[in-house]
C-alpha cells in the first residue's frame, strides 16, 4: 500500500480558498488549467458525482452520466449526458460546463474527445485506496472546496478506522471477490482489495496480476478461498469445481445488495458503506 502522497499532505495543510488560475495534472499527465472557480460542472462518473456531493458542491452540478444514482436527492433533478464509452458530446457542449470530470481509461478516451473540444476537462479516477484521499483534496482544490474536501478525508477516515478496530484481533479470511463473471477479480493494492484486508480478509489474487485483472478460473479452484463475495450461491454451485470449495461447503457466498454493490465499485465517500458490507460478509460475528 503506498503512503499519503506528498502531494495530498500539500494539499491538506493549506486548505483555504483556491486561487485561480490553478494548474493541476490529471491521471493522464495533462496539464489543466482552470481559469476560475467552476460554477459548471458536469460528472462523467458516480464516483466523481458522489465526492462533489459530499464536498458541498452539489450546486455546481449541471449533469451527471447515465450511472450516477446517489445521492438520489440531488441525481434525479440533473439531467444525463451518456458515459464513458458512449458520452452525449453534443448534450454535453450545450450545457456549457467550465470544468468536465472524466477517467482516464484509454479506452474510452473520453477525456481527449472532450478536450478536443475545447472543453476543461480532468481525467482521472481513483483505482488504490490512498488516491481516493487524493482524488477527494484535488476535486475539493478544484472547485473552492478545500476546507470540505480536509473534513470529508479526516471523517472518511475515522469512520474506515473504527470499523476495522471491530476486527483487529480476528483471523485472515481468504476472500475470492468476482467483480464480473468473465471473470475479473481484484487485485490486493486495488481499492477492493484494501477494503477487503481492513475487512479482515484477505484476495486470493495474487498483487503481480494487477489491480483488477481477468483471471483464469482455474486459479480460484486452486486457491479454494473460503469467502466468495460477488455471486449467488446457487450461480456458485453450478460452477464448475467450486461445489468443493470451502466457501460453498460452507455457506459463505454472498452476493451484495444493490446499494452495497454500488458503494463497493465506486471509489468515494461511500468507503465505510462499502467496508462495513465486506465486514458482513467475511466476519459476521464482528460487534
Amino acid at each position: 500500500m503506498r503512503l499519503i502522497s506528498l502531494t495530498l499532505l500539500a494539499l491538506l495543510s493549506s486548505a483555504a480558498a483556491t486561487k485561480y488560475p490553478l494548474t493541476v495534472t490529471d491521471d493522464l499527465g495533462r496539464t489543466v488549467v482552470i481559469k476560475s472557480e467552476p460554477r459548471r460542472v458536469v460528472a462523467m462518473l458516480p464516483s466523481h458525482t458522489e465526492t462533489l456531493v459530499a464536498l458541498g458542491a452539489a450546486d455546481k452540478l449541471v449533469a451527471v452520466d447515465t450511472y450516477s444514482n446517489f445521492p438520489r436527492r440531488v441525481v434525479e433533478k440533473l439531467p444525463r449526458v451518456g458515459s464513458a464509452f458512449k458520452p452525449d458530446l453534443e448534450a454535453i457542449v450545450a450545457l456549457k460546463p467550465d470544468l468536465i470530470l472524466a477517467d482516464e481509461s484509454s479506452g474510452s478516451k473520453l477525456t481527449s474527445k472532450l478536450a478536443a473540444l475545447g472543453l476543461t476537462v480532468y481525467g482521472g479516477t481513483a483505482q488504490s485506496y490512498n488516491e481516493v484521499f487524493e482524488k477527494m483534496a484535488v476535486i475539493g482544490k478544484m472547485v473552492n472546496r478545500e476546507t470540505n474536501a480536509t473534513r470529508l478525508i479526516t471523517t472518511t477516515r475515522a469512520d474506515l478506522n473504527a470499523l476495522q478496530q471491530s476486527v483487529r484481533q480476528l483471523p485472515k479470511i481468504s476472500v475470492y471477490y468476482e467483480v464480473d463473471p468473465a471473470p475479473y477479480s481484484v487485485g490486493p493494492n486495488s481499492f477492493i482489495g484494501t477494503l477487503i484486508a481492513k475487512a479482515g480478509g484477505q484476495t486470493i489474487i495474487p498483487a503481480k496480476l494487477g489491480d483488477f485483472p481477468k483471471i483464469d478460473p482455474e486459479l480460484i479452484v486452486k486457491a479454494n478461498p473460503q469467502v466468495i463475495i460477488g455471486v449467488t450461491p446457487d450461480d456458485a454451485k453450478k460452477r464448475g469445481g467450486w461445489t468443493t470449495l470451502n466457501a460453498v461447503k460452507a455457506g459463505w457466498v454472498y452476493k451484495p445488495t444493490d446499494e452495497e454493490r454500488d458503494a463497493l465499485s465506486r471509489p468515494g465517500p461511500r468507503l465505510p458503506v462499502a467496508l462495513r458490507a465486506l465486514i458482513k460478509m467475511i466476519h459476521p460475528e464482528a460487534k
